[in-house]
């Protein structure tokens, strides 16, 4: 109980470097290190004024909250592609000008997941690809309002999305059903094969789009389940990423988490 009323007092010994571990945390150390974090504390104010903004350009509350819904339908699916196809795909590592940028959002999470740091993506990054994501589509239904409403709340769901991104990362076992099963379905996406299981907390586009599994049984395991396919070889050709990093990439790097989803999952239910 003590811990829980002051989760802060044992926080220094769950720095790697800079960087919180996840894999050390328990459940009020990372709801004390979510709240404070300078990412969520800027989505938070952001949040506000963009609702404010929302509300300042409105004519009529109730066109105004039309994106609402449309975005919540629409993230999952931005998220699914996004994932999919930019994060997972080979291109932006093989141009020397965004290799650094596919370092940084993805690689470095897929080389040590529970760094939290890495976990959070840089404001640079996700703001500019919400408003152009969801502004539009708000923009179309309800002029500017719709536009502010739909970033306010695409805002929302990232701060939601991250909180459970952190859970599935987190020494802990979920007590709701539903948060163990999405918790299971992302290790089995960082542990045995990273092309599959796309979705964060909706795993819908994975089943639209033939990309879901529930058990390692299901597909054999990934040899890039690590290095999202930057080996050797790749690495010799396009070494951007390789200088960046320090050292030629591995499948299983020093201080990652065990390569099988299995005992992966078995120390999720022991702990």
């Amino acid at each position: 109980m003590s811990n829980f009323k002051a989760p802060w007092r044992n926080m220094s010994a769950i720095r790697t470097g800079r960087s919180f571990d996840l894999g050390k945390m328990n459940l009020p150390q990372l709801w004390f290190a979510y709240l404070t974090y300078p990412t969520i504390l800027l989505y938070f104010a952001l949040i506000a004024v963009s609702a404010w903004a929302a509300l300042h350009f409105s004519t009529a509350l109730w066109a105004t909250l039309i994106p609402v819904p449309v975005v919540i339908v629409v993230y999952p699916l931005a998220w699914y592609a996004i994932h999919r196809f930019i994060l997972h795909g080979r291109w932006l590592y093989r141009n020397h000008w965004t290799a650094s940028l596919w370092k940084r959002i993805h690689f470095d999470h897929h080389q040590d997941p529970h760094l939290l740091d890495v976990l959070f993506g840089s404001p640079l990054n996700t703001v500019p690809t919400m408003a152009i994501i969801t502004m539009p589509i708000g923009g179309l239904i309800a002029g500017w309002s719709g536009a502010f409403c739909a970033l306010s709340t695409a805002l929302v769901m990232t701060c939601i999305y991250e909180f459970f991104h952190c859970i599935q990362h987190l020494a802990y076992k979920p007590r709701w059903k539903w948060v163990a099963d999405i918790k299971q379905l992302h290790v089995l996406h960082h542990f045995h094969d990273e092309d599959g299981n796309y979705g964060i907390t909706n795993y819908v586009p994975d089943r639209l789009f033939s990309s879901f599994y529930r058990e390692a049984r299901d597909r054999p395991r990934s040899k890039h389940v690590f290095n999202l396919g930057y080996d050797l070889e790749e690495a010799h050709r396009y070494p951007w990423v390789m200088d960046l990093t320090g050292s030629p990439p591995r499948d299983r790097p020093d201080g990652a988490r065990p390569a099988s989803a299995r005992a992966a999952t078995d120390r999720n239910r022991a702990a």
